[in-house]
Parts: structure tokens; C-alpha cells; sequence
């Protein structure tokens, strides 16, 4: 039977935060029982392993991410929605590292096609539509958006400009510069 007021959501919620605090590779369904004050055995009713509560955190996270941009991009286009949808990627990753984290997690296929990893890949293509870019042209631009996003936030993370004395937040205004230079002078075959 279900330990009263624990629910897959509670504790996935739980887990998110947790994650936050010491890494989503620290989180299990032990430490997680620890927070609640109960057995492990309890949260079996609701989760089925670590894996499982890792994809949970990885879904919550990106249906979370996904709103904050949404909220982000309304009423902008062109460079200054790149500029929002990237800028809301950037603080959700730095206010969120182990639900970012969890975000890097491989789904299987069936699970990453019902997350909302959906909604970023058609909230990146209509930015991209802004820059008159069709397929298969978008897809390269779409892995190249991404790959620059997640490159720097995953640098400045472990401290990997920590080698310069000049602001990353500077470095991250003219990578976005970069980034809208190349998409409006997208090369044609």
C-alpha cells in the first residue's frame, strides 16, 4: 500500500531538487526514501528504479525548460527571439544544473517522442523560420543551436573559462551575435 501523501509527482519533485543540490548522479531511490524518512521499499510503489526516477527528473525538466521559453519567446522573432530562447536555456541550466544534467539523459524513443523535448524542437524551428531556413537546412541549424548552447553552458558549468579574466557573459552576447550572423547568412548548397 502507498505511504500516505507520496505520489510519483512529490517525489519526483523531490528528486529534481535533490538533484540540483548534489548532482542527478547522486540521486537514488535510497537517498530519496532518506529525505522522506521512510524505507526504500516505500517508493517502489511509485517509481520502479533509479533509472526511472532519473527520466523522471530528465521529463519534468525539459516540460519546465520548454515553458520558460515558451514564456520567452512570446511576441519576439528574429534575433531577439534567439536571444530570449537562448538566455532562458542559459538560467535554467545555471539555476538548474541536475535537472539540466538529467536533460542529457538518452530516452528511448517512445519516451522522448511524448516529452516536451517535442515542443523545444518546434519552438527552435519557428525561430528558425524567422531566418527563411527550410529543410534539411533546419536540422543542421537546429543541432548547431544546441550544440553552441550546450557547448558553452556545459563549459561554464565546470569552469571552463575560468582562464580569461574577460566576463563569459560577454562571450555569450557575441556568441549569439555569431550564431545570428551565420543564420542570416545561412550557406546555400
Amino acid at each position: 500500500m502507498a505511504r500516505a501523501g507520496l505520489t510519483a509527482e512529490r517525489l519526483t519533485q523531490a528528486a529534481a531538487d535533490l538533484a540540483d543540490e548534489v548532482g542527478v548522479e547522486n540521486v537514488t531511490v535510497a537517498a530519496l526514501a532518506r529525505q522522506f524518512g521512510v524505507k526504500d521499499a516505500s517508493l517502489y510503489f511509485h517509481l520502479r528504479n533509479a533509472h526511472d526516477l532519473r527520466v523522471r527528473i530528465a521529463l519534468l525538466a525539459l516540460a519546465e525548460l520548454a515553458d520558460r521559453v515558451a514564456e520567452a519567446l512570446a511576441g519576439r522573432a528574429g534575433k531577439d527571439a534567439l536571444v530570449a530562447f537562448a538566455n532562458a536555456y542559459r538560467d535554467y541550466a545555471r539555476r538548474h544544473p541536475g535537472r539540466y544534467a538529467a536533460m542529457q539523459i538518452d530516452l528511448d524513443p517512445e519516451t522522448a517522442a511524448a516529452s516536451a523535448g517535442i515542443r523545444h524542437a518546434e519552438m527552435t524551428r519557428a525561430i528558425l523560420r524567422g531566418y527563411r531556413l527550410s529543410e534539411p537546412d533546419q536540422t543542421d541549424a537546429v543541432r548547431m543551436m544546441h550544440s553552441t548552447f550546450h557547448g558553452f553552458v556545459s563549459l561554464e558549468r565546470t569552469g571552463g573559462f575560468r582562464h580569461t579574466p574577460r566576463p563569459t557573459d560577454e562571450s555569450w552576447a557575441r556568441a549569439l551575435d555569431a550564431l545570428d550572423a551565420v543564420l542570416s547568412n545561412w550557406p546555400s548548397r
